[in-house]
Order: structure tokens, then sequence, then C-alpha cells
């Protein structure tokens, strides 16, 4: 027992006498309190202390652990670890220092700092070797230099201090704070010394202060030389305007220049370019290249392409200066899909709103190997973009390369102007009756919603034309005027000059009134002074004119009219004037002061039924001093479609009509007010039949329409009517608006149809192709009707029988036929044929109507043939002969060429017709169309 406390008192004053312990000459203990255990194996120390390894390291910590077995020595608490021989510095919470490996780990939250390179490492866990002078740091590692100001952040880090070399592995991300540029990767390779930096994996590159970035698959970056080298597919987003793909790259960061020799994309908001041997100047925003392609507005129809041999191209503004220039303008932009209009020059420059092609050719025609059917060749195009006009220089325009019209100077809109004043594409014409002409519009714009076209023309007859064409379009109105004027006009019949003059218009205005579904009044007006004027102008009329010149050359109608449209009823009303050229000047005139006509569905559901009122009326002077005046009440009442179990179809219709009138010099009507009231019953039975069989279906209708009028009914006995099997069943069949027809009648009609097919599922029909159809009806009267139309054959006891037959059971053979034959199944009265038989290439059809007795005096035959030697080359043959004069009316004869941008054509005519100026002509014209410039007809001399 005394030993040991001897032993004890021992050791306490070894302690507090000294404080130097060795162990085995591995360390040296600087500590205030130091225990040991284990037979002398174990070496604790407490209360702070500095430990000093033979190999230079000195060690700073609360508490020390040496086990002397293992030669592993732990210390803990505020660590600070210097390795003197390498001027490194370990701070930690915990290492271990394993003596025999020479290597130290840290275990918690620690840093280390390479006076030498200046590089700090902050890292959760640390492995020191000290033979090797490296660091490797993983879980949440930041490795930085205060002086070179820079920081490397990853998920394991390697740092060779003798090498100055530095590894990552992981996600990792490298900040320069000097160059305002980070690098994010999986791999790095740091050499701290050269002031290199290899990156690979899914690199991003990143310049804060320029906004650039730069993706790659593997990134080499001399941060001395401020270069950065890419290798494999590269893609850049540039200030975020513009995006580059290309591969292998070099970016001069102080330059901010961008170098690739490989094929390069660049991408901004409207355009796409394309180039190899790229030089991007990214302050100045443009690059160089060669075989430059510029794609523009490619999310648009309206995309351009611009291919250059070499240039420069300003992506700020799209100016450029380039070589050997193509332009492929988007196809639509003439209104022709078919076009590839496009520019070809030996060079081009566009600077501001002004675009040159020197030596350009102009073409909209597809592109061919041979040469474009037509082009304009000019010394120089220009396009000013701002003015949007293209001019050229010493032009020629070439017929399949041959020089057809030499121009010195012309100018026209570009495409992109759709209303712009200046002249339009001259026309050239010819008429028998005028002679040649050219005429040379002018297009005006006075304001977005009105502009003028002025036309003159001058004929080599010495008459002289001047159209006018005024519009305006504006939130609830529009209005198309056209107006001219012809001086020193010679008629054939007067033998002397005069003057023309003409007008048509039109206006409708909408009057968005709250309550009706459409509100508006229409307005239009027509005028001549010549009685042929539009037989003998009509070519030469503007072409915008046809949507409001008269349907009817020798009628001129004028009218005011009200629309509107109501939920519960439609009403039209107003005012009308008709001026028959063809007739005496004083009973050429109709004047219709006013006209109304009103419809509304009283009960749509009205004993199982529909109950309906009309309502018209008009006051009609006519032939100078016939006055009529007129009211109309209709009252008609429809019936639902009632089927009896055995398969009958039967409705039935009650109309009643109220008509008061007065006349003035009109047989119809007399001269005091009268009111009559007639009406008229009608009841429908039908039986629709159908047969299917394996390859075909077949319909089978008998119907019957039997009609009832106890009142009398108007003078229609003249009326030019024409009844046929399509409206034999209609309740008002003559369209006579102010009586029913009289007395009893029975309506008999059959319809058959069969249709044949290819394929049948389920007993569903599937692609009807062929097909026969025949319709067959007839009326039957108590009694004679003399105040029916006599023409129509229904005024009698029992009429004609009206069919139609249809058929194209034939390939390639499509036949119609309609006729009418007397009721004692003798005589044909009417026949229309007409048969089409078409091939690939070949079609003709034949045309003949006959009529005679009651139902007319009809008799002419009429053939259209036509053959299509190839895409673009046709040929047709158009000729009508009246059989009852034993006359051929006319013949016309073309010949075609036709591509996607022009037309050629021999056209003959001849033409045994006569009216006023117009006589009798036959010519051959030959015609010519440079589309969308411009077309020239030439009538040749015989």
């Amino acid at each position: 027992m005394k030993n040991k406390h001897i032993n004890y008192l021992v050791l306490i004053f070894l302690i507090f006498v000294t404080n130097n312990v060795y162990g085995q000459d591995q360390f040296n203990f600087d500590v205030k309190e130091i225990f040991i255990t284990d037979n002398g194996n174990k070496f604790i120390g407490k209360n702070k202390g500095t430990i000093s390894s033979n190999t230079g390291v000195i060690i700073d910590a609360d508490e020390f652990e040496y086990d002397k077995k293992l030669n592993l020595l732990t210390a803990t608490g505020n660590v600070v670890a210097h390795d003197k021989v390498n001027n490194y510095f370990i701070y930690s919470k915990k290492i271990i220092y394993d003596k025999k490996k020479e290597i130290i780990l840290t275990k918690e939250k620690s840093k280390g700092v390479s006076l030498n390179n200046n590089v700090t490492i902050n890292a959760d866990e640390f492995e020191y070797d000290l033979r090797l002078n490296s660091i490797s740091a993983s879980s949440k590692v930041q490795l930085q230099d205060n002086i070179k100001k820079y920081k490397l952040n990853s998920d394991y880090i390697n740092y060779s201090i003798d090498q100055g070399q530095i590894s990552t592995n992981g996600n990792s991300k490298f900040i320069d704070l000097n160059k305002h540029t980070e690098i994010f990767a999986t791999i790095f390779r740091f050499n701290i010394q050269k002031n290199i930096i290899e990156a690979n994996n899914n690199v991003i590159f990143k310049n804060l202060k320029k906004n650039i970035e730069i993706f790659s698959d593997e990134i080499r970056y001399l941060k001395n030389k401020s270069e950065i080298y890419t290798k494999g597919k590269t893609s850049a987003n540039i200030e975020s305007k513009y995006i580059i793909e290309t591969k292998d790259t070099i970016f001069f960061e102080n330059e901010m220049k961008f170098i690739s020799d490989n094929q390069t994309t660049i991408k901004d908001k409207n355009n796409i370019y394309e180039t190899s041997n790229l030089k991007y100047y990214i302050e100045e925003e443009f690059f160089k290249g060669k075989n430059i392609l510029i794609n523009s507005n490619y999310k648009t129809p309206q995309n351009d392409k611009y291919y250059f041999a070499h240039g420069m191209v300003n992506l700020k503004n799209n100016d450029f200066i380039a070589g050997d220039t193509k332009i492929k303008i988007h196809k639509d932009v003439l209104d022709n899909p078919d076009n590839d209009p496009r520019i070809i020059g030996k060079s081009s420059k566009k600077q501001g709103d002004l675009t040159f092609i020197r030596k350009g050719v102009f073409t909209s025609c597809k592109e061919k190997d041979n040469c474009p059917p037509w082009a304009i060749q000019a010394s120089e195009i220009k396009h000013d973009q701002n003015k949007k006009e293209i001019s050229y220089e010493n032009a020629i325009l070439k017929f399949y390369n041959v020089p057809v019209f030499y121009f010195p100077k012309f100018f026209h809109p570009d495409p992109t102007v759709k209303r712009r004043s200046g002249i339009l594409k001259p026309v050239i014409n010819d008429s028998n009756v005028l002679g040649s002409s050219l005429t040379v519009p002018y297009y005006h714009v006075f304001s977005d919603s009105s502009d003028l076209t002025i036309a003159p023309s001058r004929f080599d007859t010495g008459s002289n034309m001047l159209q006018n064409e005024y519009r305006t379009v504006r939130k609830n109105s529009d209005t198309l005027i056209n107006f001219g004027y012809v001086n020193n006009y010679k008629s054939a019949l007067q033998n002397k000059n005069k003057n023309i003059s003409y007008i048509f218009s039109k206006t409708n205005f909408n009057l968005n009134l709250s309550n009706f579904i459409s509100s508006e009044i229409n307005f239009n007006f027509e005028k001549v002074n010549n009685d042929s004027f539009l037989k003998i102008f009509d070519s030469n009329l503007n072409e915008n004119t046809s949507a409001i010149k008269p349907v009817d050359n020798s009628i001129m109608n004028s009218e005011l009219k009200l629309n509107l449209n109501h939920e519960d009823y439609d009403f039209t009303g107003g005012i009308a004037s008709y001026e028959n050229l063809q007739k005496n000047k004083n009973d050429r005139y109709q004047y219709v002061l006013p006209y109304y006509d009103f419809n509304k569905t009283l009960i749509p559901n009205f004993l199982y039924g529909s109950l309906n009122f009309n309502s018209s009326g008009s006051n009609d002077l006519n032939n100078t001093n016939q006055l009529t005046t007129k009211v109309t009440n209709n009252l008609s009442f429809s019936s639902l479609n009632y089927i009896t179990q055995s398969g009958f179809k039967n409705n039935f219709n009650v109309n009643l009509k109220n008509l008061n009138s007065v006349g003035k010099n009109v047989s119809d009507y007399k001269t005091s007010p009268q009111l009559e009231l007639s009406s008229l019953l009608e009841a429908n039975t039908s039986i629709p039949l159908k047969k299917l069989s394996n390859n075909s279906v077949s319909f089978l209708t008998p119907k019957i329409s039997m009609r009832l009028n106890p009142s009398d009914m108007k003078n229609h006995k003249n009326t030019d009517k024409t009844i046929n099997v399509e409206n034999i069943f209609a309740v008002d069949r003559f369209g006579f608006g102010d009586t029913y027809e009289s007395g009893k009648s029975i309506t008999f009609g059959i319809d058959y149809r069969n249709e044949k097919f290819e394929n049948k599922i389920d007993n569903t029909l599937k692609e009807m192709n062929k097909y026969f159809e025949i319709k067959l009806a007839t009326v039957l009267r108590e009694n004679e009707e003399n105040l029916l139309p006599s023409k129509t054959t229904l005024n009698k006891k029992t009429s004609n029988i009206f069919g139609s037959m249809s058929t194209n059971f034939v390939d390639h053979l499509d036949m119609s036929y309609n006729f009418a034959l007397d009721k004692n199944l003798n005589e044909i009265e009417h026949n229309d044929f007409s048969t089409t038989l078409s091939f690939d290439k070949f079609s003709t059809t034949f045309n003949f109507v006959k009529s005679k007795n009651e139902m007319g005096n009809e008799n002419f035959i009429n053939n259209t043939t036509s053959y299509k030697f190839d895409d673009q080359n046709y040929i047709n043959f158009n000729t009508r002969r009246n059989r009852r004069l034993n006359l051929t009316e006319f013949y016309n004869l073309v010949y075609e060429y036709r591509n996607d941008c022009l037309i050629a054509g021999v056209k003959y005519k001849k033409s045994y017709y006569e009216d006023n100026d117009l006589k009798p002509t036959e010519d051959l014209f030959f015609s010519v169309t440079f589309v969308p410039l411009t077309t020239f007809e030439q009538k040749v001399n015989q």
C-alpha cells in the first residue's frame, strides 16, 4: 500500500515539475496535465497543450490522446496543426494523426490554410498526407484564395500542395471574384501555379458581369490569358439575347470574342443564323463567317432566307456586307404559294433601311435546274424599308433568258406593302370595237380607312378613258364607288364622236341596333349614259369593279334597302329603280317606291305544327304610267310529319292569303282599292322504301300532293314560268306572290335511286361510288285553269309528265337528262341532255336543249372539249350552235402554257353575235402573263 502511494506522488511530481515528455522520439508533449495509462502505452493530455512531431508538425489542442501501440495521435478542442516544413495550417475540432502513415485526418468542421499558395480549404472532413504534401477534403468543401480572390466549392477536393494542383469529383463550382466568372462541373483540375482550370462533364462557364453562359462537355480555362477553350458540343447564352450552338470553340474573355471553325447556329428572338468559321464580337454584336444562312422571322409564315458565301452580319440591326448573295423570300409574299420568289446577286449590303444588291436577278418562278421562265436582271437592286420600295437600275426583263424589255429605271412597292400610293402594274388590252389600249393605274392612300385608284387608258382608235375607284372602310360602314369618263368615243351606229360617263357604287351601314341580331342599310347605285357601255368596255374596267358592277349588262339597278334580323322575326324594306337598256327611252324605267317583306313564326308549336305569318307590299311604277300598289298578308300552318305503322309519311298545309291592291293602267288590278281573300289547302303523302343488297342500296319513294283552292286567282296565263321535276311539289311552285293557283289538283310523283358501294360493315354503307337516279311527276286537275301559265302545261286537266335521269354507272361517263313528255306519251316537248366524258387528260361535255309546242322554241347544242397534254400545257375548245336558226353562234379555241410564274396562250375567237356597236368578229390573240407582274395581250392582225 505504501508503494502505491509513493508511485502516485512521484507521478504528480513529475507532472508539475516537468512539462516535457517524449514518446519513442515521435512526439514531444508540452502540456499542463498528462496521464499515462495502459502500462505507458497511452498518453492523455488535459487542459491545453502543444505536441511537436519529429517531422515538423506542431499541434495545439485542448486535449490529446496518444496510442503508442498504434502510433496514433488524437487531438480535440480548438485544434491547430501546423506543418512547418510545408507552411500549412489545419484548423479543426478534432484531428487524428496517423504517425505511421504520416496522415492527418479531421472528423469535424475543418479548415486548411496553405501560406505558400494563399489557399484556404474549408470542409467537414480532411485527409492531409504529409509525405505527398497533399490534402483531400470531402463533404461541403470550399477552397479559396483570398489574394487571387477565387473560390472552389465541391463535394470532394484533392489539393497537391507541392505541385499546386487541385482536382475535384462531384458537383463543383468555381468562382473568380476578380473576373466575376463562375464554372460549374463534375470534375475539375486546377493548376494553381500555371493558373489553368480544366473541367469535365456538363460544364457551365458564367461571366456574371457580361451575362454570358457557356455550356460544354469539356472546358480548359487559361486564367492568366483569360481564354476559354471548349471541346465537343458547345452552346452559349449571350446576354440573354443570343443562343449559340456549335463545338470546339475559343472564348477570349478580355476581347469578348467567340471563335469556332465548325458549323455554328446563332438564334435570337426572330432569326436563326447559320455559318462556318465564326468570329463573333460580343460587345459589338456582329459576326464574320462563311457560308452564312440567315433564316429571318423563322417562327412565322413570313420566313425569308438569306444565303451569303461570306460576309459580316450585325445582329443588333441585321445590317450586313456579303459576297455572293441569294435571298429566298417567303412563298406567299406574292399571294401565290406555288412561287419561289428570290433574288441572286454578286454582292450585297444592308445599311439601316437600305439594302443594295449588285448585279442582281429577281424571279418568282419555282427553282429548277434550267433557267426560270422569266426574270428581271439589274445592275443594282435597292430595297428601301422606310419607303417600302424596291428600285432597279438598268433592268432587263428576260423571257427564258431572252431579253424582252429594257427599263433604265423603275420601282415598285415591296411585297409587304398592301396599301401604298404609287403606280400599279400596267395593263395592255385589245378590243374589236376600241382597238388596243394601255392602262397605267395610279393608287393613292388618303388614310388607313380610305384610298383611290385612278386608271387612265389610251386606245389606238383615239379614245381616252379615265376610271376612278374610291374605297373607304369605317367602324360601322364601308363604301366602294367606281366612276369614269370616256371621251372621243365613235359609235358605229351614229358615226360620230361622243362622250360616255358611268358610276357604280355600293355602301353598307351597320346600325348596331341593340335589340337585333343584325341591322344594316345597303345602298347601291348604277348608271350609264350609253346602252352598250358594259358590253364594249367590260374588259377594260378595273378588276375590283366586279364587286359593284351590274349583274346584267342590260339592267341598271339602284336600291336603298333596310335589313333587320331579330330573334322573333325578319324584316326587309326599301326603295328601288330598274332601267332596262334594251327598251325604248320612255318605257325602260321601273320604280318600286317602297317595298317591304316581313316574316315571323307566330306559334312554333301549334297543333302539332307551326303557325307562320308573312306580309309583303310594294308600290310599283313601270312602262311610264303603269302603277300597281299591293299589300299581301299570308298566314300558313305546316303540320309535323305523321308516320303510320305501315310506313306512310303524311303532312298537310293550310295557306291563307289576303291581297290588298289598287292599279292604274294595269289590266290585272282595278283603279279602286280591292281586298281579296284566297286559300290553298294541301295534303302530302309519301312512302319511303329501302332495299339493301350485297353491293348496293335502292330507294323508292312514291308521293302524292293534293291541293284545293276554292277561290279565284289572278291572270298569269302569259307569265314566263318554268316547271320541272325539282320544283313541281313546292307550295308556291309558280312563284306568283299575289295569288294561289286555282282549282283542285293532284300531283303524282315517284323517285328512285340506286347506289352502289364498295364496302359494307354491319350494314353501314361505306364509299358510295356509283348511282342511278330517276324522278317522274305529273299533275291532274278537275278542270282546266286558263289563268295558269300555259307554257308549264299545268293549266290543263292532265299536264305533261316531267322527269329527270342521272347516272355515273359507267366509268369516266356522267349523264343527266331532264325532259317533259306530253300527256298522250306521243311526243317529248322538252329535252335537256348533258353528258361528260372524261379521262386523265381528256374531257368533253355536250349539252343539248330542245323545247317545242307550248313549252317554248329553243333548239341548240353546246360542246366544251379540253385536252391536257401535261401539267403545263392544255387546249380548250368551246362552241354553240343554234339549230333553230341553223347558225353557229361562236367558236372559242384556246391553247395555254401555264406554270407557277408564267401563263402564255393563243386564243382564237369567232363570234356571230351582233348588238348595237358589237359586230360579228374573228380574232386571234397572243397573251402572256408574268406572275405577279403584269399581263400582255396582243391581237394578231389577219
